[in-house]
């Protein structure tokens, strides 16, 4: 047996990931899941997943967004976002109004409920952001956001 090769295999610092660290997705799904893991640690007691996150955020941008709309430019399958406004009206967050122009769509508000809530959440997401990102400046955070949004914009 090659001497060494136990303490290889045992000791994480000693494990060498050449062709993982050339890898971005590799690099993405990594820090993903730091994101994810710190948005659930900051926003559980909320009752905040990312999703939801996501639709608040986009209707206190767009007061009276379309809900198609807004499913659409989250990337959220019609199904599964008229549950998860469903989810929202009944916790009070949002309401939901036929659209005057079309009957069959539906326009979303933010309740006062909501509005505090989404800047509730806001607040604690950039905090964890802060903490996670406090190696970059905010010239490297812009520059990173715009990457991923190439990144994002050239897949879709």
């Amino acid at each position: 047996m090659e001497t060494g090769t136990t303490d290889q295999a045992t000791d994480a610092a000693a494990v060498r990931l050449n062709v993982l660290d050339t890898l971005v997705g590799y690099h993405l799904r990594r820090t993903s899941s730091l994101f994810a893991a710190d948005f659930a640690d900051a926003l559980g007691d909320l009752g905040m997943r990312q999703v939801l996150f996501g639709i608040l955020s986009t209707i206190r941008d767009n007061p009276g967004i379309n809900q198609g709309a807004a499913g659409k430019v989250l990337g959220i399958q019609r199904p599964n976002m008229v549950s998860l406004v469903n989810d929202l009206v009944d916790r009070g967050l949002i309401e939901r109004r036929v659209a005057r122009d079309d009957r069959r769509a539906f326009e979303l508000q933010l309740t006062q409920a909501g509005a505090a809530h989404i800047e509730t959440a806001l607040e604690r997401i950039r905090e964890h952001e802060d903490l996670l990102l406090r190696d970059l400046t905010a010239d490297e955070r812009q520059t990173l956001i715009a990457l991923l949004t190439r990144i994002e914009r050239a897949g879709g």
